[in-house]
């Protein structure tokens, strides 16, 4: 599942880089959702004539998208990543063996590692360690990179958790709220690649908004994330 704001000239790049024989081989099925979030270009038509599932999320947000988004998928694992070449879909048959094996449920990447640096500017490195260090302090998650956009998870997942947020922050919230709730979870470094195309981040309101969804997060009683903890345990086998 990809989010797609005004991204036509990188779709085909990166629906392409979809290894969706590969994957077939292994006997995963695949639909590529996009979601196109009120783009001005192409994305829509760009991303239908590339043979990918087109939902349409009128209201912006990076989190919007991906509430519809979410609600359009089908399939029992969904992967996600952006639109903007950053992301290794080519490693999904990788990633796909490593949530099998381990048996997680909810599986997220870290980008913040010594060789993806260049593709990061200082700025945007500084605030993703500063808002990962905060985040692991008040979850308790270990999680290194809690900004990343790519993340393999369990579809059931989803509906157990109680995920608010309409913007940026959605990236850190559906991490503190799956690891919240009890999922199984692991984090695995990823290749992080240079971003093509004009870029969407709002550093610094979006980092506020980032830093006070953390502490709202912390200290609200979530009866989605509780329910989650419960079924677990009281699930039949």
């Amino acid at each position: 599942m990809i989010p797609a704001l005004n991204e036509a000239p990188n779709l085909p790049t990166v629906v392409n880089s979809v290894p969706t024989s590969a994957l077939r081989a292994l006997g995963w099925e695949t639909e590529v959702i996009i979601v196109d979030n009120a783009s001005t270009d192409d994305t829509a038509a760009v991303a239908a004539a590339l043979g990918a599932i087109v939902v349409s999320q009128p209201e912006r947000g990076y989190g919007n998208a991906y509430h519809a988004g979410f609600r359009a998928a089908k399939g029992d694992v969904i992967a996600t990543g952006d639109a903007d070449c950053t992301y290794p879909f080519d490693s999904l048959p990788e990633l796909l063996g490593t949530l099998t094996e381990a048996d997680v449920e909810f599986m997220t990447t870290d980008r913040l590692r010594r060789e993806n640096r260049s593709a990061m500017k200082r700025s945007h490195t500084v605030a993703n360690y500063a808002l990962s260090a905060l985040s692991r302090f008040l979850f308790r998650n270990g999680l290194r990179d809690s900004q990343s956009g790519m993340w393999v998870f369990r579809r059931y997942v989803w509906d157990g958790v109680d995920v608010k947020s309409t913007g940026m922050a959605f990236s850190q919230e559906i991490k503190n709220a799956a690891t919240r709730a009890g999922y199984r979870y692991l984090e695995v470094p990823i290749e992080y690649r240079n971003r093509q195309g004009e870029v969407k981040l709002n550093a610094l309101p979006d980092g506020m908004a980032n830093l006070r969804q953390l502490f709202e997060h912390r200290f609200r009683r979530s009866a989605g994330e509780r329910s989650a903890r419960y079924e677990r345990r009281h699930t039949p086998a």
